[in-house]
């Protein structure tokens, strides 16, 4: 992805510092933030540019971890923090913001041949661990970044159910980095995925079957109860697919049903239907 002058700012300012650094996400958290805040004051339409400035300042971040050999996972999850904190610092975090943030992650990460899950994972768990102290609404976060990794990997030509993995993976540890409710972003996370899903032309029924594999995954590594977790990312799932058709319903309420990795999968209201 080609820079802006703001990417080559933060590319050039994380070359000169990220080689050797022991902190490459304290590093990455701070070069962005301090470049970003002061190209957003010194715009007169902040609110239209801060996506556009967002975007450019992930791009060069991950160019700069890429040329100096650094943690590219690392990297962006400190390039996302301080986006969100530079952003949060002069303006509102809005939900373009935040989901393309986490698109030109993926995009710049396939332009270097890096590994899009770390970086996924990463982007979606640091901009996740700025909501507490920004006051940003967990469920709208979470809805938002899970969107943008559906809609990044669409436009690098990934696959989508992998991304929906990486994408409740992300939102599980950085929930869990915050004391915030598991479940509660799980199930918006779920409709953020299901919805770019369908935004995109993705196939729902086998991107919300792996949606709900991840969760049960990733809850079974950090300790959080697999069922609750299946349960939230199938409700949110069909909650989705309800705004969407019928016939989407159906597709993904036979995905999500049933007993999926060993976890009997029970979609709670408003849809009342248990497998």
């Amino acid at each position: 992805m080609p820079l802006g002058s703001l990417g080559n700012t933060i590319r050039n300012g994380l070359v000169g510092t990220i080689k050797g650094a022991g902190d490459v996400v304290g590093t990455a958290t701070e070069v962005t933030r301090k470049s970003l805040t002061g190209a957003l004051k010194a715009t007169r339409d902040v609110g239209s540019e801060a996506s556009r400035l967002a975007v450019d300042s992930v791009t060069g971040a991950i160019q700069a971890a890429s040329e100096t050999g650094s943690d590219l996972g690392l990297a962006a999850k400190g390039a996302t923090i301080g986006i969100v904190e530079g952003v949060g610092e002069v303006t509102t975090i809005t939900a373009g913001v935040l989901s393309d943030t986490i698109r030109a992650a993926i995009k710049g990460t396939s332009a270097v041949g890096g590994d899009a899950a770390v970086v996924t994972r990463n982007a979606i768990a640091g901009a996740i661990s700025t909501t507490r102290k920004l006051g940003t609404d967990l469920e709208y976060a979470v809805f938002s970044l899970a969107s943008g990794a559906i809609k990044g990997a669409k436009e690098v030509g990934e696959d989508l159910g992998a991304a929906a993995r990486d994408a409740i993976t992300g939102i599980v540890l950085g929930t869990r980095e915050i004391g915030g409710d598991v479940m509660l972003a799980l199930r918006a996370g779920a409709r953020g995925i299901i919805r770019s899903t369908a935004e995109v032309g993705g196939d729902l029924g086998t991107v919300a079957r792996q949606t709900v594999e991840a969760a049960i995954d990733t809850a079974k590594d950090v300790g959080v109860d697999a069922g609750d977790a299946a349960s939230a990312v199938a409700t949110g799932a069909v909650e989705a697919a309800g705004e969407i058709s019928e016939a989407a319903v159906e597709t993904v309420t036979k995905a999500v049903s049933g007993t999926i990795s060993g976890v009997r999968v029970v979609i709670q209201a408003p849809f009342r239907r248990e497998s």
